[in-house]
């Protein structure tokens, strides 16, 4: 069958998800530029996405995600993970929990140390107060961006016992960990506006379509990108079995997320040589490490019996899901406007890191992140998992047809290091909860359970209970090296006018949940897409622990390490290759 010829663009955008939606709205912005936006998905309208505390729902609906699977995981006794993604106009940000984490400013430090150059904090920081609108934020915040920034209301005694607990077990508070202290226990903020979610296509996609000058395609199903001696000039795909292709003047960007960004060049021909052939595709460049460098964060759920009714539990009943679901649809407020995600925590798993490796969700209710296991009566958990995992996986072609799904495997659990800091997780967490501020509601613990002591219990209990907390990245990582798939500015190594803009190029995931990364990642990207860039930020603070080289915790993240930037960042690469070193940055 002819493909049907769709016309030619300046831009065309391949993914309507988190980073699609921003480059859309920025490139955009010059109402001379024509941008197309290709989307496998439909449309996000629905009270389910639209709703915070519904999360689950379009989690578990197979019109908002791939219904994608994990291989058999091996660190994991063979058992397969769940991996939502998004599928739909703001893709995995349509779908996921809405916590609203920038990560700490290290991560970017450590970024550029690892050769993504210009993605220090001091970079990274004007874009993230360009990109947000946070009601009572502080200096280094965003006041009038596309996405709305709030906090939760924090009613439940609960989520300010948790805190409580934290600093008596040491730790330090955080006024905010999304200003300029990332440490310590405090609130957390989610990206919900007048009780509603604010995903990437609510504040950045619809406003770029009523411009006129960007259009999107739903039920896109794409094959591969173009190429003319190593150029990318186009992009064939599918719509409802129709065969169709648009041409670009300028740039092919692949916004399709560390699952499919990686999956799509290695149907354009770009990718490992054996791999290709393998399945009969042309190789039109050898990059060997697209699809490389899997990485995720894993989170475990541990859950405590309340002894007084306080939690969550009868909400999740049928009559109480109706009350939420009656007063939200008429006044956008009440619990149903809320992620319940509203305290956490960041700590370090063991002196000599630098930063935060651990990072903590409280929720008043013991249920699955997915809502598909609920205890049997009143409880609080917190899902607590390490964010910097040395376990690398890859992304691999199931076959040539574009309507399969890929192989993943994260590798999960295989290096050491990883059970160390979830052996931590398990240790910390129990101090934090034996603390005198939860005495009043705490009963016995259901996970792991008050009779799991031994380490080769714990360690089970680690196989069969860890899940992903539902952040890939890394698989076509940018840097400075040859051998990355992407340079710092997403540019395609071997291939002019194509370029990757999505977490799959980030070459460590951040401390922290990703969609906020990720978006304030594709605003400086449609920066340097048009050679511009914000001024760098004079204010930016790089904070830790005086002792951190000694003490594993501390009451005071004070130190300012911003002017000393050549040995910090040699501490972050120790820390990186599972070193910890006891270096003097005073």
């Amino acid at each position: 069958m002819t493909p049907r010829d769709e016309g030619a663009y300046d831009y065309i955008i391949i993914g309507a998800g988190s980073a699609g939606c921003v480059l859309a709205y920025r490139l955009g912005e010059d109402p001379k530029t024509r941008i197309l936006v290709l989307e496998a998905g439909g449309d996000d309208r629905a009270v389910m996405v639209q709703m915070p505390s519904a999360l689950t729902i379009p989690m578990n609906t197979a019109r908002f995600n791939w219904g994608m699977v994990t291989e058999p995981e091996p660190g994991l006794g063979g058992r397969q993970i769940n991996l939502p993604r998004g599928r739909g106009l703001g893709g995995s940000s349509s779908i996921n929990g809405m916590c609203w984490v920038r990560g700490n400013p290290m991560d970017y430090e450590l970024w550029e140390a690892l050769g993504a150059e210009g993605w220090r904090w001091s970079n990274v920081l004007p874009y993230f107060q360009r990109l947000e609108s946070v009601r009572e934020g502080g200096p280094l915040r965003g006041t009038d961006g596309p996405i709305k920034v709030t906090r939760g209301p924090e009613k439940n005694p609960l989520y300010h016992a948790f805190v409580q607990a934290g600093l008596q077990a040491g730790y330090a508070a955080s006024a905010n960990m999304n200003q300029r202290q990332h440490e310590g226990f405090g609130p957390m903020e989610m990206n919900v506006g007048q009780g509603q979610r604010c995903s990437a296509a609510v504040g950045y996609l619809r406003p770029a379509m009523a411009r006129g000058n960007v259009r999107v395609i739903t039920g896109a199903l794409v094959e591969k990108v173009l190429t003319t001696d190593k150029t990318a000039t186009g992009v064939r795909f599918s719509v409802k079995g129709q065969p169709c292709e648009a041409r670009a003047g300028r740039e092919v960007i692949l916004s399709a997320g560390s699952i499919m960004s990686p999956v799509l060049l290695k149907r354009s021909g770009i990718g490992p040589e054996g791999e290709l052939r393998d399945h009969g595709i042309s190789v039109v460049h050898h990059a060997p490490q697209v699809g490389e460098n899997l990485m995720d964060h894993m989170e475990l759920y541990i859950q405590q019996e309340c002894t007084q009714p306080i939690s969550l539990f009868p909400n999740v009943s049928l009559l109480g899901k109706a009350k939420i679901g009656v007063e939200w649809l008429l006044t956008h407020k009440g619990l149903g406007a809320t992620n319940h995600f509203e305290t956490g925590g960041h700590i370090r798993s063991r002196a000599g890191i630098v930063y935060p490796d651990i990072q903590y969700h409280f929720l008043p209710l013991a249920i699955s992140y997915d809502g598909k296991t609920l205890a049997s009566g009143h409880g609080y958990q917190v899902h607590v998992g390490t964010k910097r995992s040395k376990s690398r996986g890859w992304v691999r072609l199931r076959d040539a047809n574009p309507a399969s799904l890929p192989r993943v495997r994260f590798n999960y659990m295989s290096h050491e290091d990883d059970w160390l800091e979830f052996r931590a997780c398990i240790a910390h967490t129990r101090e934090i909860f034996a603390q005198a501020a939860l005495a009043p509601y705490r009963g016995r613990e259901l996970a792991p359970g008050d009779g799991r002591v031994a380490q080769d219990d714990l360690d089970d209990f680690l196989r069969q209970k860890l899940e992903s907390a539902y952040h890939p990245c890394g698989t076509c990582k940018m840097g400075s090296d040859p051998a990355d798939v992407t340079r710092p500015d997403g540019t395609v190594r071997g291939i002019a006018r194509l370029r990757v803009v999505d977490a799959s190029v980030m070459p460590q995931a951040t401390a922290g949940d990703l969609n906020a990364p990720t978006l304030v990642m594709a605003e400086r990207m449609a920066d340097l897409i048009r050679a511009r860039h914000l001024p760098e930020a004079p204010d930016a603070p790089l904070l830790a622990a005086n002792d951190w080289t000694t003490h594993q915790r501390s009451a005071a993240i004070t130190r300012n390490y911003a002017t000393d930037r050549p040995r910090l960042r040699e501490a972050l690469l120790a820390n990186a290759k599972g070193l910890l070193p006891r270096v003097n940055l005073a």
